[in-house]
C-alpha cells in the first residue's frame, strides 16, 4: 500500500515542502530490527547503508529537515515506511523573539523600542 504525493499534500492543512528538504539526507530510525533472524539484520544493514551515517557529536541540527521512520512488524512480516519533515523551533521565548529567531520580522511599527517585542 502507498501514498502518492499529491494525495500526501492534499491530506495536509499546512504543508511544508522546499527545495531545502531535499538537500540533506534523512534522519535513519529503525524501530523493531533487532531480532535475530538473518532477513531482517539483512534488511537492517540494507536501509543503514541507503543513507550515510551521522556522527551525533558534529551534525548541524539545521540541517536536518528530514526523519525517516521504518518499523518492521515481525507478526505480519510487514514493513511501515513513514516520512516526517522535521523544524527546529525555538522553545522558552517570546513570541516576538521567535519570529527574530525564524528570520520573520514582525511589525515594529506599534513599538517604540525593541525591548518591548522582546
Amino acid at each position: 500500500q502507498y501514498s502518492l504525493i499529491r494525495d500526501v499534500v492534499s491530506a495536509l492543512r499546512r504543508h511544508r515542502m522546499h527545495e531545502q528538504q531535499f538537500t540533506h539526507h534523512p534522519l535513519l530510525v529503525l524501530s523493531n530490527f533487532g531480532l535475530q533472524q538473518i532477513q531482517v539484520k539483512l534488511m537492517a544493514t540494507m536501509f543503514q547503508n541507503m543513507f550515510p551515517s551521522i556522527n551525533v557529536h558534529r551534525v548541524n541540527l539545521n540541517s536536518i529537515k528530514r526523519c525517516l521512520l521504518i518499523t518492521y512488524d515481525a507478526e505480519t512480516q510487514l514493513l511501515d515506511f513513514r516520512h516526517y519533515s522535521v523544524k527546529v523551533v525555538p522553545v522558552g521565548v517570546s513570541k516576538g523573539l521567535k519570529k527574530l529567531l525564524q528570520e520573520k520580522f514582525p511589525n515594529m511599527s506599534r513599538f517604540e523600542d525593541i525591548s518591548e517585542l522582546l
